[in-house]
Formats: C-alpha cells, sequence, structure tokens
C-alpha cells in the first residue's frame, strides 16, 4: 500500500481522496509510485467496516491528468460501499459460523454430560441404552435435548436405573437434566423407595427453582436367586414395560405426578420381578410418539407410534438380550419415522439372561 496513494485514505475519516493531476498536486508531486505506476490522475474511496475504519481503497487511475466528472464520483462511491457491505457480509457470516460452531461443540459437551459414557455392568443382569436425537438438531445445531438415564449402585448388592424427560430444549433444559441426574446420585443411597427418592428430587427441583418441569421413572433392585426383585415409581412418565420370557409384554407403573411443580405429588411404588429370560425395557415418549416426516406421506402422516406398537415390537424381540432387543427398537422406530425423529428416544434395558 506504500508504493500507491492507498495510504492518503487512512487520515481522512472515510472522504475520498482525490488527485487530478498528480504529477502537480502538492500532495503527490514527487511520490514515487507517480511515475512508475504512470498515474496521471488518481480517485479512491475508502473501504469501510461498519465502526469506519478503513480497511483498503476502492480506486481507479488515469494514465493522463483529468477532472473527475460528478458521474465518475457517484459510481465510484457506490461500488466502494457495495464493496465495504460485500466486506463486512463476509466477516459477518464467519464470525456467526465460528459462534455457531463454538456453540454447537458446547451443546454436545453438555449432552454427552448429562448421559453415561457406558453403562455399569451388574454380574447377572444384561443392560443396553440409545439415545436418539430428534432429528431438527444435527450435528452443527446448539440445542441440547432434555432426554437422560444413568445405572448405578446404590449400597450393598441394591442398583438403581433412571430415565428421564426435561421438558424443552436447550442449555436450560440441560443443567435440570444434569442436576437431576446428579441429585439422583448423591441421594440414591439414602432414599428409602423409588417414590421417596423422586419426592426428594421434585423438593430439590423447586428449591432451586429449576425453569423446567419433567418426568421420570426410577428403579432400585437386587439379585436374587431366582432372578432380579426391584421397585419402580413413575413422576409423570410413561409406564415401564415388561417382556417376559415367553414374549409376553406388560405394563409396569402407577402414573404419577411429573416434578419440579407442586410440592404435594402423588408416587406410588410398584415391586416387580424379572425371571430369567425377562426383560424390563424404560423408555421417553420419543419412542412412543415417533411418526414420520411432516409432507412425506399425507395419508400416514398423523399415524403415531403409540405404546401399543412398542408393546408389539417389543413382543416380536423376544428371545433378544438386551442389546439386541435395544437394536430391534431403534430399527422399528426407525422404519416407521423414516430416519427422521420428531424428539428425543432414549431407551434402557435390563435383561436377566437365561442362564442367570
Amino acid at each position: 500500500m506504500g508504493q500507491s496513494f492507498c495510504y492518503f485514505l487512512v487520515g481522512l475519516e472515510g472522504q475520498p481522496f482525490l488527485v487530478e493531476d498528480a504529477a502537480t498536486d502538492p500532495r503527490t508531486a514527487g511520490h514515487p509510485s507517480v511515475g512508475p505506476m504512470h498515474i496521471g490522475a488518481w480517485a479512491g474511496y475508502p473501504l469501510l467496516d461498519p465502526q469506519g475504519r478503513v480497511l483498503g481503497s476502492f480506486c481507479v487511475i488515469d494514465d493522463s491528468p483529468r477532472v473527475w466528472s460528478r458521474a465518475d464520483l457517484e459510481t465510484l462511491a457506490t461500488l466502494a460501499r457495495s464493496v465495504s457491505a460485500e466486506i463486512h457480509l463476509r466477516q459477518s457470516l464467519t464470525a456467526a459460523q465460528d459462534a455457531h460452531q463454538r456453540s454447537a461443540d458446547l451443546a454436545h459437551t453438555l449432552q454427552a454430560g448429562l448421559l453415561p459414557p457406558r453403562l455399569r455392568t451388574i454380574p447377572g443382569v444384561e443392560t443396553a441404552a440409545s439415545y436418539l436425537p430428534a432429528s431438527n438438531r444435527h450435528r452443527a445445531d446448539i440445542e441440547v435435548g432434555g432426554d437422560f438415564y444413568d445405572l448405578f449402585h446404590t449400597h450393598g448388592a441394591n442398583y438403581a436405573a433412571v430415565l428421564g424427560d426435561v421438558c424443552g430444549k436447550g442449555v436450560k433444559a440441560a443443567q435440570v437434566s444434569s442436576m437431576a441426574r446428579y441429585t439422583i446420585r448423591a441421594d440414591g443411597g439414602e432414599a428409602g423407595s423409588p417414590a421417596e427418592l423422586l419426592d426428594r428430587l421434585n423438593t430439590a427441583l423447586i428449591a432451586q427453582k429449576a425453569p423446567r418441569f419433567l418426568t421420570a421413572v426410577y428403579t432400585t433392585f437386587h439379585l436374587t436367586p431366582t432372578g432380579l426383585s426391584g421397585t419402580i415409581a413413575l413422576a409423570g412418565h410413561p409406564p415401564a414395560l415388561l417382556r417376559r420370557a415367553d414374549g409376553t409384554v406388560e405394563s409396569l407403573g402407577t402414573p404419577g405426578t411429573l416434578l419440579g411443580i407442586m410440592n404435594t405429588l402423588t408416587l406410588t411404588d410398584v415391586s416387580f420381578h424379572l425371571a430369567p429370560g425377562d426383560l424390563l425395557l424404560l423408555y421417553t415418549d420419543g419412542a412412543t410418539e415417533a411418526r414420520p416426516r411432516p409432507g412425506t406421506a399425507p395419508e400416514d402422516a398423523q399415524a403415531i407410534f403409540g405404546e401399543e406398537d412398542l408393546a408389539l415390537a417389543l413382543a416380536a424381540s423376544r428371545g433378544m438380550d438386551a442389546a439386541a432387543t435395544i437394536t430391534h427398537l431403534t430399527g422399528v422406530l426407525g422404519t416407521h419415522h423414516g430416519g427422521w425423529a420428531s424428539d428425543d428416544t432414549a431407551l434402557l434395558a435390563l435383561y436377566v439372561p437365561p442362564t442367570a
């Protein structure tokens, strides 16, 4: 830039720099670029950023002296503004993409924190889980889902499994999901029953003025000589499904109050037993509200994959272990919605193998 006249624009506070005869103009006479660049006349307008800082220049050179006409200058001014706007647009786009990617990375970090990297190994029990985010949130999106699950040891020979669904999406939903998961882990060894644990979680949510309510299913269990015995409670959550070794499926759990809104809840503990070959499935409503992508099949656009459909799909998995069952169910759901999930979907299975 030092070999041209462009640097003259820096100190002109956004004004143009116009020279009609470079050889005689006192500002440019003797300038080292006049001869080598054959500058007879020069007209330049600054390229400005939104703060008025000079990014560069838009200029024209005539190898002979000339008087710049009004039309010449208006055209140059218009072109300079257009180029400045284009530069700003591209800078803004790049900045927005960088910010969006940082937000996406943060969102996926938060999402990963809501789910255990792998399920705990429990002797005598096979476990498997899956999580499918809603299809409107891909890798580049910034929303975080509110579904979460966990499987952990409580005390003695006892274990616990929890699966929840926070209302809404985004960072606030992630905050509530994280708080719920770690509150449950902290209180799991002290609470007397699933209903009591969920009531404790509700108290914590209200005390912290959590911005979202949530539904949850929580179960404690332990191994017995004849399989697995446990207790389950539902807080506004769909009932669990129990698949017997012969393929029959039954609902498990009594409907209860969702968490984070009311101080007084109605929660019920229900006992159950899994014999060898039995499987317990916990799931979020993404599995029972799946529907085809809007507009793909008008006659089936409202065909919701309901609880009965999920029970039938689970029955069809008779004889499958936990991992195969989860794979089977995700495949059935994928076939129904064609790869387009309308909501986050979490599944968690506990299976007592026939050799237990």
